[in-house]
């Protein structure tokens, strides 16, 4: 089970010079498709006199859902290098796009699938890469009188208290890597009245 991959911390930006056309690549951290066409929407509008607005990305710990994009340029050579440099780094839950400002001067097949390849791969090298943990969230419910036995477990297992409402039935929120989860969800399990909901 994959419970961990790749990703970058921070926006980060890098830029790509060739026969008077600039390369402009924005990397981000993302979670969804929705803030995906966020930041594509707000690159258009700031970068409104670009002629292309280029770009790939690549979601979830099993990197299997991404998408390309060429935004007019000749098929296969803005998007698919884009992906090409996200893949190298084996990067997910990431975005990159490249802005271009055409210069007057045809770059070709190959100028082209270079220059958004340089440009991308500037911007990550700009990026901080980081581990990002793939975690099991639940709810405990259980009686008041469970209260000492539960907050117990959490203590032994160091987990984070996330969301709790405490009255005669109590509910806690939190998660736990998910390689670990259900090892840390039979320990809940053992005691009596307790009720598991796993939420994602």
């Amino acid at each position: 089970m994959i419970d961990s991959f790749l990703t970058i911390a921070e926006k980060s930006e890098g830029s790509f010079k060739d026969k008077g056309s600039k390369f402009l690549a924005y990397a981000f951290p993302v979670d969804n498709e929705k803030e995906i066409k966020k930041h594509i929407l707000t690159l258009k509008k700031e970068h409104y006199a670009a002629r292309h607005h280029c770009y790939a990305w690549r979601l979830g710990p099993d990197k299997d859902l991404f998408r390309t994009n060429d935004d007019g340029e000749p098929s296969s050579t803005a998007g698919r290098p884009i992906l090409g440099q996200i893949q190298k780094l084996d990067l997910s839950d990431i975005l990159i796009v490249v802005v271009r400002y055409f210069g007057g001067t045809l770059l070709g097949t190959s100028g082209l699938i270079q220059a958004y390849k340089e440009a991308a791969a500037d911007a990550l090298l700009h990026s901080k890469i980081i581990e990002k943990i793939v975690e099991t969230s639940f709810w405990i419910e259980f009686d008041y009188g469970q209260m000492n036995n539960v907050m117990r477990i959490i203590k032994d297992l160091g987990l984070p208290l996330k969301q709790n409402e405490f009255d005669l039935r109590c509910r806690i929120r939190s998660s736990i890597r998910k390689n670990e989860a259900r090892q840390v969800l039979g320990a809940f399990k053992k005691l009596e009245g307790i009720r598991i909901q796993v939420i994602s």
